[in-house]
């Protein structure tokens, strides 16, 4: 059926040009290199941000360095210290599809809808999106926090869809595992000693969510774990060590395997840092106890895209 076209549908095309815009594709196929965009910062966070003070959320933020919405730790993640008093109680309602929380201290318990469970030290738990959380301490608890919100901000979506159940990985357990690992006779040739934490409903990426990944790793005494590199930033946090306990960052590597020019990160308990995506980095204990890290990124989304990228230096 034809029908009769009125003006002011006619001066839409025109309007719906006026965002558009036009480029030459070897200046502006790598934004990065052009310096059109930022890249993710080196950045330490240490424990004092939490150690003391009322109960709140302490968000890492570096989105003035990023250039995006705040709060927000890398391009699509935000990584937190909670503190909850004894007593208190905490509300978590991110614009988020996933929650990682690894517990630094204390016990309490988190209910999220019809979901409640206790909570104590070395725990780690995971919550989806769609429903408020509530973290209540009985004994003063605090706990490394991340979410995916800045990735829904960047996507401009909302009303998301739980894809998983709150699905708790008791401390017990989580140690178990690394340590059945960490004896294994080729341990001490691998990368990385360590365990993916790994959820039912998404066999294929075997990570904790569907977009973020959570290791626990050890570091053993007297230990060098050689460089490796991918293209998920992560958020690292140190769970255990003593001084002497380090990290190289770099984005080269010489002909022996080692990293050119590096960073040099010095580990502290309670610590959290920043390891861009796409940097070689290396773990060194010069200690003689054991040290601990647990790296959470955004690599179970890397992995569905197959863009993750992951490289070890030989």
């Amino acid at each position: 059926m034809l029908t009769r076209t009125s003006p002011a549908l006619l001066a839409e095309p025109a309007a719906a040009t006026l965002d558009a815009q036009y480029f030459e594709y070897t200046s502006s196929a790598n934004p990065i290199g052009a310096k059109l965009i930022s890249r993710v910062p080196f950045r330490n966070f240490p424990p004092s941000l939490y150690a003391d003070g009322a109960t709140r959320v302490v968000p890492l933020d570096l989105s003035a360095e990023l250039g995006c919405p705040g709060p927000a730790t890398g391009p699509g993640l935000s990584a937190n210290f909670l503190r909850i008093n004894a007593g208190d109680a905490l509300t978590l309602a991110p614009n988020a599809t996933s929650q990682v929380c690894y517990v630094i201290s204390g016990t309490g318990s988190v209910t999220q809808a019809k979901t409640s469970f206790p909570f104590a030290q070395g725990d780690f738990f995971t919550l989806p999106g769609g429903d408020a959380a509530v973290l209540s301490a009985d004994a003063t608890a605090t706990l490394y926090y991340v979410n995916d919100a800045p990735l829904l901000t960047y996507l401009g979506t909302t009303g998301v869809r739980a894809r998983f159940a709150p699905t708790l990985y008791p401390a017990a357990q989580a140690q178990a595992e690394l340590r059945k690992v960490s004896e294994e006779a080729n341990a001490g040739r691998r990368n990385r000693i360590s365990v993916l934490m790994g959820n039912a409903n998404f066999p294929q990426t075997r990570t904790v969510t569907h977009v973020l990944w959570a290791m626990f790793g050890i570091v053993p005494p007297n230990s060098i774990q050689k460089p490796h590199r991918h293209q998920s930033i992560a958020l690292d946090f140190i769970a255990g060590g003593q001084p002497g306990v380090y990290t190289l960052v770099g984005t080269e590597l010489d002909e022996n395997g080692n990293i050119v020019n590096p960073t040099r990160v010095n580990w502290e308990a309670g610590m959290a840092f920043v390891t861009p995506p796409g940097y070689w980095h290396a773990h060194f204990n010069e200690t003689d106890e054991n040290a601990y890290v647990i790296p959470i990124q955004d690599a179970g989304l890397q992995t569905w895209l197959r863009t993750l990228d992951i490289r070890f230096a030989r």
